[in-house]
């Protein structure tokens, strides 16, 4: 079989509501529940849980960064295919840090009353992560 003349990875990040981004990438990097993964063309197919976190995804052919923050979900690669699924996905620069850091605090404060406010912390720091790598307040 001849080897695909495919050089780039095609990538989509979809959430409940909307296909958040789709296009040709040279790389992509997400935080399973195991440890961080970095994707390249030629990947081993791979079926992951994604923890929340910040997703990078560097454009094919561009300087452009693309980053993500996400609320948890799912990340698939096979044959230079990368989907990321979650419930909620938020480009870095749609995401209003002084909105992010309130939430993060209303988070913290249920802490002790909701099994769900962890899972409430880790999203809104992972939006507040993204939002700064995108503007250059990296933290």
């Amino acid at each position: 079989m001849a080897e695909s003349a495919v050089s780039t990875l095609h990538v989509e990040l979809v959430a409940a509501d909307r296909t958040v981004w789709s296009g040709e990438a040279s790389m992509v990097i997400a935080r399973t529940l195991e440890g961080d993964i970095g994707v390249l063309r030629g990947h081993a197919p791979t079926l992951s849980l994604l923890s929340a976190s910040v997703v990078e995804v560097q454009v094919e052919g561009t300087n452009q960064l693309l980053v993500a923050a996400l609320d948890g979900g799912f990340l698939s690669v096979a044959n230079d295919r990368v989907s990321i699924l979650a419930e909620r996905i938020e480009r870095g620069e749609d995401i209003e840090v002084s909105q992010a850091q309130v939430d993060l605090e209303e988070a913290r404060r249920l802490l002790d009353s909701s099994d769900e406010a962890e899972q409430r912390v880790r999203h809104a720091e992972a939006r507040i992560r993204a939002a700064e790598k995108v503007s250059g307040k990296v933290s």
